[in-house]
């Protein structure tokens, strides 16, 4: 039976469309990412299937019974609440029951208190929660509290973007829900903490639909794609680069439709203008099919345009951007950098990755001259020009207009040598003519994004710093930026949780090794993983081999030791079924080091940490436990021998 189904479901905002009598199924397993431009209505459909957004017609039917667990992009919290408060309270009318049967609990521990009455409506309670199995869902609460790493007692309005964001996964995941709705599920956390995620949507089993711009993180978790495109949901079975595939073949199918159909329109109009004696000839079926022609013309809606980017290096810097020598920087007792070195050069491109609080931030505007380190000496070279783009988009004024934030005071704006109309150039970014005098406070989160690269670009810049840009745009979107910044002959700062986009821009990293250290790596991130993949491989390599050469040495002393024992008097010879065991040892230590050996081989490959985890896991697993055969073998070995 399926989850739910969407059935003829429209809904408009203003003129336009969102959804056009749409069509939609989720079945049990599956696990469905939903994909579209900004602005084209996932997260209202999102909304809709969760059940805290309504349709202008149509229905969503959802299985009787079934418990859903919904994320929203922005997820609503009482900062007054502590972090296990509000986990709780996701679980519906139970957090009240909860609530309520711990607050009748505690007044029974005072003096002055109607204990008769209390203890009925405990009882009551108990009986309550019991039907309705609380119990193990306020248990779940803290294991997920504790999976995600949060402290139970911490108020939320302490949280950082990242903590919030766990904490609303928590909330959802306490109920242990059926069905799991995610918009923008790994916005505000890190790689390690998106890594983990993607593990266990995989893993859980659970049925998932999800709005999502990482394409890494699309193609490990979807089995299928549906893009909400000009009001239609379009289903693709498969992983994201199987529907990419499809997806470039159904363009070029629908423009080659709509060019036939738009030359037989036009030869109809030529007719039907041909004056008397058209009218004398006239087929009165042909005239009706013209004007369902013109009918079908005018409903079609066209497909969006792209951004049109366009990105001016300016003037050259130095060929020396910045140096660091030894640059340590603390803040009270944690040491945020620690004895860093770098040599940064004109044309880098450099990804800076690490954990959520790892100091990122810091390290950037250290290298940037604009945070004092607290030892050691940084260069700055000359003629730098910097560009930067905050995460947090502070440099966005809620209260102007669009066209005041692209060049206040003026219709104009010079892009390298040419010079353009700032409404014109709005248009570039997909903002309408008549949006440009709109405020800012009026834009969703990916027109926000998209109106913050449109100012850093309507400028020269020979250093761009990018922090986190990629939040809130669509995969069309994230691909031209990456043409774009693949092509910028400047010196380029990122910081991301994109993985894939990290890969496809940057050619050498800087990443946290914990503890302030800091390193240079050639390549992206999946470079970095895998040099990380190797190095934890080798230590597993070296510590395996370890344990084997202290096994055999203590067991050759042994044997030493018991053959030297057995010339003495005294000593009894080997049973029958003793002296055949002893006969099949060296048979069955050869069998487990090759056995050993194939697991290592296939540990040495990188790429399986990443696309086979768990099978890395449990051949790491398999490795352990041939260590403990082996020296067990030997030490029977000895004791046999002796």
């Amino acid at each position: 039976m399926p989850h739910l189904i969407l059935s003829d479901a429209s809904l408009a905002f203003g003129h336009v469309p969102l959804l056009d009598h749409a069509e939609f199924q989720l079945d049990p397993g599956e696990r469905v990412a939903l994909i579209g431009r900004n602005g084209t209505g996932k997260s209202s459909l999102l909304c809709a299937l969760a059940g805290t957004g309504g349709l202008d017609d149509g229905t969503v039917w959802r299985q009787p019974g079934l418990r859903i667990g919904y994320v929203p992009q922005e997820p609503p919290f009482d900062p007054a609440l502590t972090v296990f408060e509000a986990v709780v309270a996701g679980m519906g009318d139970l957090s009240a029951l909860l609530a309520e049967y711990h607050a009748v609990s505690h007044a029974l521990g005072e003096a002055d208190a109607d204990h008769e009455k209390l203890l009925d409506r405990m009882q009551f309670l108990q009986t309550e929660l019991e039907t309705r199995d609380a119990w193990s869902f306020e248990a779940q609460a803290e294991r997920v509290i504790q999976r995600f790493s949060l402290d139970a007692d911490a108020l939320v309005g302490t949280l950082s973007g990242g903590q919030k964001k766990r904490l609303a996964l928590a909330q959802a995941l306490a109920v242990s829900p059926e069905l799991l709705l995610l918009d923008e599920p790994t916005n505000h956390l890190d790689i390690g903490a998106i890594e983990w995620l993607e593990e266990m949507l995989v893993s859980s089993g659970v049925t998932l639909a999800f709005i999502t711009h990482d394409r890494r993180f699309l193609e490990r978790v979807a089995t299928r794609i549906v893009e909400l495109d000009r009001g239609r949901l379009l289903s693709c079975p498969g992983s994201f680069s199987e529907y990419q595939s499809r997806k470039e073949m159904m363009l070029h199918d629908e423009a080659v439709n709509n060019a036939r159909s738009d030359k037989f329109l036009a030869q109809e109009e030529v007719w039907i203008r041909q004056g008397i004696k058209a009218r004398r000839t006239r087929n009165e079926g042909r005239v009706l099919r013209l004007e369902q022609l013109r009918r079908e013309r005018a409903a079609r809606r066209e497909r969006q345009g792209k951004v049109e980017l366009a990105l001016d290096a300016g003037v050259k810097s130095g060929k020396l951007v910045a140096a660091l020598e030894h640059v340590s920087k603390s803040y009270g007792e944690k040491t945020v950098v620690r004895d860093f070195s770098c040599r940064l050069q004109r044309g880098d491109k450099i990804g800076v990755i690490g954990p959520n609080g790892a100091g990122k931030t810091t390290l950037l505007r250290l290298i940037l001259g604009e945070l004092a380190p607290d030892q050691g000496k940084v260069y700055l070279g000359t003629k730098v020009e910097v560009a930067y783009f905050d995460q947090f988009r502070s440099a966005l004024d809620e209260e102007a207009t669009l066209i005041d934030v692209i060049s206040p005071g003026s219709d104009f704006i010079e892009i390298g040598n040419q010079r353009k109309h700032v409404i014109s150039y709005l248009g570039d970014f997909l903002f309408a003519p008549q949006r440009a005098r709109s405020l800012v406070s009026s834009l969703s989160g990916g027109e926000r994004n998209r109106l913050l690269l449109a100012r850093l670009f309507a400028r020269p810049a020979n250093v761009l710093v990018l922090d986190e840009p990629t939040n809130d745009l669509d995969i069309e979107t994230l691909e031209l930026l990456e043409e774009l910044l693949q092509e910028y002959t400047g010196t380029l700062f990122l910081v991301s949780h994109d993985r894939a986009f990290i890969d496809n821009v940057v050619t050498q990293t800087i990443a946290s090794e914990g503890d302030g250290a800091w390193r240079e790596y050639a390549g992206g991130y999946q470079d970095w993983a895998d040099y990380q993949a190797a190095r934890r491989r080798d230590e597993a390599l070296a510590a395996s081999s370890s344990k084997r050469s202290d096994a055999r040495a203590v067991a050759t002393e042994a044997t030493v030791n018991a053959k030297a024992a057995a010339r003495k008097p005294g000593v009894g010879k080997l049973s029958w079924k003793e002296a055949r065991e002893l006969a099949e040892l060296p048979q069955r230590i050869s069998a487990l080091e090759s056995e050993q050996k194939a697991i290592g081989e296939r540990l040495a490959d990188a790429e399986l940490y990443q696309s086979q985890p768990e099978e890395a896991q449990r051949l790491a697993a398999r490795l352990s436990e041939i260590d403990d055969q082996l020296v067990q073998l030997l030490e029977r070995w000895e004791a046999l021998e002796g």
